[in-house]
């Protein structure tokens, strides 16, 4: 019975998947009726708190009673420093719309207004990378109809997408 008992525990165990994967998806589409690109990123709350924690040396407390009242301050800054777009070969600023807790995501909603057209985007996406260096930025646009990605990583965290 012993020897059952341990080999049941082995296999529950080797069933689960120990490692973290460290993947953020940031979803893009260009809204032609308002004129703007629309951005949504998600990542692990958990992760984009040490990284942020650790950049400005604060404590969060993400999704509780203590969370620090200037939090999307802080995703803010980080953000700029860590997500850059360039639209048709111009470098473009977004706003910072808001964010969501779901779970243990955290939903980034950015937005660019004032575009006419979308020809190409050029993604520089660094984000969670200098704190998990396995951290992979899956990058899905979908411009007129027309749907690419990227996928970005520590040795290339830079991409271009071509609409014409």
């Amino acid at each position: 019975m012993k020897k059952l008992s341990i080999i049941l525990i082995a296999l529950v165990l080797c069933s689960f998947n120990l490692h973290k994967y460290y993947l953020a998806l940031t979803d893009i589409q260009f809204n032609s009726k308002s004129q703007s690109v629309q951005m949504i990123m998600n990542v692990f709350m958990d992760d984009i708190e040490v990284a942020i924690n650790k950049a400005y040396e604060t404590d969060l407390q993400l999704s509780t009673d203590k969370e620090v009242k200037n939090v999307n301050e802080y995703f803010k800054k980080y953000l700029d420093q860590h997500f850059k777009v360039s639209i048709n070969g111009t470098q473009r600023s977004y706003t910072f719309v808001g964010k969501e807790y779901e779970g243990d995501i955290v939903y980034f909603y950015l937005e660019i207004e004032g575009v006419t057209e979308v020809k190409s985007i050029e993604i520089q996406n660094d984000v969670l990378i200098n704190d998990f260096p396995e951290q992979q930025n899956l990058i899905k646009a979908k411009i007129n109809g027309e749907r690419k990605s990227l996928f970005l990583t520590k040795k290339n965290d830079k991409g271009l997408l071509n609409f014409q």
